[in-house]
């Protein structure tokens, strides 16, 4: 399945950003590696043992798996569907998916009914591979009642163990530009879209990964991250690139979570700016020993200075600043091409400014900020929609070709909907979404008042939204999660520590809430949409 324009397919080839290699099998030069690693806490999750796979004893699991997928009777280009925890089943899928000549569409563990239809409408797709019982819920009965042809993953397992046909699989024609993955927006204001990768987007967006990050081969890297969305794909992939091997860990389960970082020799992995904020205000952060760690890439929001600073600090950890979303447009700022810490938390290397060469090796990527009019942005201080060009993009929206307009300029960059501030000649800075930002005089950006909040040592966690107000327009109000229930951050704590560490008066909150645990997506993005919701029927 090839959905990019002749246009994109003619440009990236001809600057060798794209090739006939494809995803399908990737040869370990150390076949004996561990490949992928269940998490410790499996038998919780699923009821089976952990296990190891090394990288011949996954490639020979593919390809049996692969096989039974075409006695199935999968088609050339058909979608297959899997609801599955970080397991090793998993991500086996991806490879054997593709090896039989389909494309994997994964969903995250916690959608249900309404999800599974839109995802039905749009895939197209006849299985389905799930779990029986997760949290009360049985996926395989609402994918049957959904029309899906549902398989437990136990099925996975089972076929592994089954006949090859080396014949069969070799005739299956896939090449560098079909579709590999099939990943779905994380759907925070409305049903979810279809975003279709191809072989050669994800093998240019690997290389990215691993040339910021400082990867180096048979590196290991932590995949905290569901390996359904873009960001969990993205970091095995990124192992998969290096021939390393890939720890999972499902959800966040803060205990196992700084097991695996003292104890299983991590090099990488990835943690939103919240969890970067929690390890730091552990109880026992002084005891903590994560060495061995080389680099942590943080998105989903801006990270903050604060926490980019204790990292470095205490462990010498680099934090490997990172945007990115669904359709493909990613911008990493690392210690290569940002090596000021205190910097790269809101510099972004501005990848494809005409004379400029980054440390890191970036090319092919094309980056500008134009404003409501589509002028072009060339002033610092200016803030605007970034648009993006590049091997890594996405060619639109899977069967939903009424979006293309509001998706691609009319050259072809994609429009991504995320302001950022031209920061000087040779960086870029997110701003904020467009609507994230507190509009009272000065366009706010709400992770700029949410990362100078949790400074506070009385603050676990923060959200910040809009509020309208009569007379300014809007107000910021904060969700607070304490770090002390006994010992709440009151409004006016939170606007001293403020005001004292030279906070402008206009980005001071003017209402705070406080919650338990603030409410996030698969990928760890806040739900602000429930927060606006929220404050404004409260204002109401």
């Amino acid at each position: 399945m090839i959905l990019h324009s002749t246009e994109a397919l003619k440009r990236y080839t001809e600057s060798g950003h794209w090739g006939r290699r494809t995803l399908r099998k990737m040869a370990a030069k150390a076949p004996e590696r561990p490949a992928v690693v269940n998490p410790a806490d499996r038998p919780d999750l699923t009821g089976t043992a952990a296990q190891s796979l090394s990288y011949r004893e996954l490639s020979a699991a593919v390809d049996a798996i692969a096989t039974g997928l075409l006695d199935m009777g999968l088609r050339k280009d058909e979608s297959v569907i899997v609801q599955l925890l970080n397991v090793w089943e998993l991500v086996a899928m991806f490879l054997v998916v593709s090896h039989a000549g389909g494309v994997l569409a994964p969903m995250p563990i916690q959608w249900r009914a309404n999800k599974f239809q839109n995802v039905k409408k749009f895939a197209d797709a006849r299985f389905f591979f799930g779990m029986r019982d997760f949290k009360g819920a049985n996926r395989l009965a609402i994918a049957e009642k959904s029309g899906f042809v549902a398989l437990p993953i136990e099925r996975i397992a089972e076929i592994a163990r089954g006949a090859v046909d080396a014949a069969r699989l070799d005739a299956s024609v896939v090449d560098g530009n079909d579709i590999f993955t099939l990943c779905w927006s994380s759907g925070t204001e409305a049903l979810s879209k279809g975003g279709p990768m191809s072989h050669n987007n994800w093998l240019f967006q690997m290389n990215l990964i691993s040339q910021t990050a400082g990867l180096r081969e048979g590196d290991r890297v932590l995949a905290t991250a569901p390996v359904v969305d873009t960001t969990g794909v993205a970091t095995w992939l990124a192992s998969l690139a290096i021939g390393g091997t890939t720890l999972l860990h499902h959800s966040l389960n803060m205990p196992l979570l700084v097991k695996q970082l003292m104890q299983d020799q991590v090099h990488f992995l990835l943690l939103v700016p919240a969890v970067l904020n929690i390890i730091l205000k552990l109880p026992n952060v002084d005891q903590l020993d994560f060495s061995g760690v080389r680099c942590i890439a943080s998105g989903s929001a801006q990270c903050s200075r604060w926490s980019m600073g204790e990292f470095k600090r205490r462990w010498n950890i680099e934090i490997l600043h990172t945007w990115g979303q669904t359709e493909g447009t990613a911008v990493f700022a690392g210690a290569r091409d940002v090596p000021d810490f205190a910097k790269r938390a809101d510099h972004f290397p501005w990848w494809g400014r005409p004379s400029v060469a980054w440390p890191s090796g970036i090319r092919g990527v094309e980056m500008t900020l134009f404003d409501e009019a589509d002028a072009e942005c060339t002033q610092p201080g200016q803030g605007a929609e970034l648009v993006y060009c590049g091997p890594t993009v996405f060619a639109g929206y899977y069967r939903q070709p009424d979006l293309a307009k509001s998706t691609f300029t009319p050259d072809g960059f994609c429009r991504t909907g995320d302001f950022f501030i031209l920061r000087d000649a040779h960086h870029i800075g997110v701003f904020d979404r467009k609507k994230d930002i507190v509009i009272r005089g000065f366009n706010l950006s709400v992770a700029k008042v949410e990362n100078l909040v949790l400074t506070h040592p009385g603050v676990q966690e923060a959200a910040a939204v809009a509020v309208p107000d009569e007379i300014m327009r809007e107000k910021t109000c904060i969700y607070v999660v304490p770090k002390d229930k006994a010992q709440l951050p009151t409004l006016e704590a939170v606007i001293g520590h403020l005001k004292q560490i030279g906070v402008a008066a206009y980005k001071l909150p003017e209402h705070i809430e406080y919650f338990d645990t603030i409410q996030r997506n698969p990928v760890g993005k806040i739900l602000k949409a429930q927060l606006r919701q929220r404050v404004r029927s409260a204002a109401a």
